[in-house]
């Protein structure tokens, strides 16, 4: 079966719904009874995030399956207009889902502080219009050379009424972290920032691996799964337009960084 499909997607949740895996939202999992973190949980669960870097119209089309399957997830939308498009956002949070700020203030203001901290409230109250924002996401910027968590550095999320930033809040030594970043799971070779330090040591090089390791009962039972919607389509010209730029924008990557290691 071809990867990064909605078809593949598909049963990847089935698969994980077939064995009763519970799914959450980001929110949902830190006001839920299964804090504080515990191995010792029974209850297999899946933590599910999408990051709406781009194309909106993909996270619709994510949001409507895992709908049409029982399933909430979170989906964290950045403030540029290639993610921002309020209608979809509205679309997605009548379907049920958490809507999240995909912050990138320290980014786009270039390392002014001040001025980040500002552009951070105004846009988390622009989302907050559309949905109460509880939980928030750094958007990794990879062709900046500023590091958008740095701004908690000066300031405390938590004052806006935050109760997540998974990079600083989740134990990804408890919860085993899976990323398409770069349209390859956990692949550190094209991630600059989207990854976590973890005693986890998973080979995954598809979907299906997932899939495979799940049936086998070899993952932990806390997962958190990041996706990125725009990576996913079924178009075959789409699919094929995703590759071809996404293998580009790698090789961009992979070069970044070789220099940042020197």
């Amino acid at each position: 079966m071809k990867d990064f499909t909605i078809l593949t997607y598909r049963h990847l949740l089935q698969e994980f719904k077939k064995n009763n895996c519970k799914f959450l939202t980001l929110q949902e999992y830190f006001t839920s009874n299964l804090l504080p973190f515990s191995q010792s949980i029974n209850q297999h669960f899946v933590i599910l995030r999408h990051d709406v870097d781009r194309s909106p119209k993909n996270s619709l089309k994510t949001a409507i399956l895992e709908y049409e399957l029982g399933i909430k997830a979170s989906y964290y939308f950045r403030i540029v207009k290639e993610s921002n498009q309020p209608k979809i956002i509205k679309q997605i949070v009548e379907l049920g889902h958490e809507i999240g700020y995909h912050y990138e203030d320290l980014a786009n203001a270039n390392g002014d502080y001040q001025k980040a901290i500002q552009s951070f409230e105004k846009n988390l109250n622009y989302f907050r219009q559309f949905y109460p924002v509880k939980t928030i996401c750094m958007h990794g910027s990879p062709l900046s050379k500023w590091d958008n968590r740095k701004l908690w550095e000066k300031c405390d999320y938590q004052k806006y009424r935050i109760i997540c930033e998974p990079y600083f809040d989740l134990d990804f030594d408890k919860v085993f972290y899976i990323t398409d970043a770069g349209r390859a799971w956990n692949n550190e070779n094209v991630s600059i920032r989207d990854k976590v330090e973890t005693n986890f040591k998973f080979k995954i090089n598809s979907t299906q691996d997932i899939i495979n390791l799940y049936k086998s009962n070899q993952l932990p039972n806390q997962i958190m799964i990041s996706t990125h919607p725009h990576n996913w389509a079924d178009n075959p010209l789409e699919w094929y337009k995703i590759l071809f730029w996404q293998s580009i924008k790698n090789i961009i990557k992979r070069r970044i960084i070789k220099i940042g290691s020197k």
